[in-house]
């Protein structure tokens, strides 16, 4: 068996992709090629940086590329994101700063997930904290997100901004410390601090209560918990609450709210039926 050269994974990487390329595609001519795909000096010509430079990292040598070079050459060689990121984990043993896209909508597929859950509210939500799909049953226990306007549908803003989402919170002060500080987490873990920017202005006017936790810098982990709520229909129930991640889809988290006593379910279950 031919022995697998392990000692330059980069270098590995970067040939890989560079004979993927399309020589004609991308406006460099047809003729007689020795190897398949782009040379060496037409890589660096696309991400404007030295052939030289370039080659030393196919060869190993030159020591760590830089951020900005790294993100050069996956544009140069049309990488996609998650290529980008193994490109990033090669060269500088870590992945890339967050990028962060703003999306209002889901596929198909993530919101059958959601519909999955019968009696499990659950809702998928941006790092700014935009709900941007949600099940019946979260329409039902939560809030009806689909009779708010578009721009409405913000977690915070129901939490500070809506006397009714307020009202169902037993302890409405340390669910509020709790969601400005993994909101905090999450919008920075994603580089979406500019975009919340003009959130935080507007609720820090409208809301002293936000002001002052915004000010406080704390932040808090969204992995798990339990969430009391006072329903107008339901009463008091208990939910517990897990946070995933949406693999492929980074400005994305799913929330599940599981009924946490057999009460709680039979509850909704009715009211489900019921409504």
């Amino acid at each position: 068996m031919a022995s697998v050269d392990t000692t330059n994974p980069l270098g590995r990487f970067l040939r890989d992709r560079r004979a993927r390329m399309d020589p004609v595609a991308l406006g460099y001519g047809g003729g007689r090629r020795r190897t398949p795909g782009l040379r060496r000096e037409e890589v660096a010509h696309r991400a404007n940086i030295s052939p030289t430079w370039y080659t030393w990292l196919e060869q190993g040598r030159g020591g760590a590329p830089s951020a900005d070079v790294l993100n050069r050459l996956a544009a140069g060689l049309m990488l996609t994101d998650p290529e980008r990121e193994h490109l990033f984990v090669l060269g500088l043993g870590r992945p890339p700063e967050p990028r962060y896209t703003r999306t209002d909508d889901v596929t198909p597929r993530l919101q059958r997930v959601l519909d999955a859950f019968a009696i499990s509210p659950a809702i998928i939500k941006t790092a700014t904290w935009d709900v941007v799909a949600w099940n019946r049953a979260a329409a039902a226990v939560l809030t009806d997100y689909g009779r708010l306007p578009r721009e409405e549908r913000n977690i915070l803003r129901l939490i500070f901004a809506d006397p009714r989402a307020k009202s169902m919170q037993q302890d409405w002060q340390a669910v509020a410390r709790y969601v400005v500080g993994a909101f905090r987490a999450d919008a920075a873990r994603a580089g979406a601090g500019a975009k919340i920017a003009d959130l935080v202005e507007e609720l820090s006017r409208q809301s002293a209560e936000f002001a002052l936790l915004w000010q406080s810098n704390d932040v808090a982990g969204h992995a798990d918990g339990l969430k009391r709520l006072h329903h107008p229909v339901l009463g008091l129930i208990e939910l517990e609450f897990s946070a995933f991640a949406i693999d492929g889809r980074p400005e994305l988290g799913l929330i599940v709210y599981n009924p946490a006593n057999a009460e709680t379910a039979a509850r909704i279950r009715s009211f489900l039926a019921e409504a």
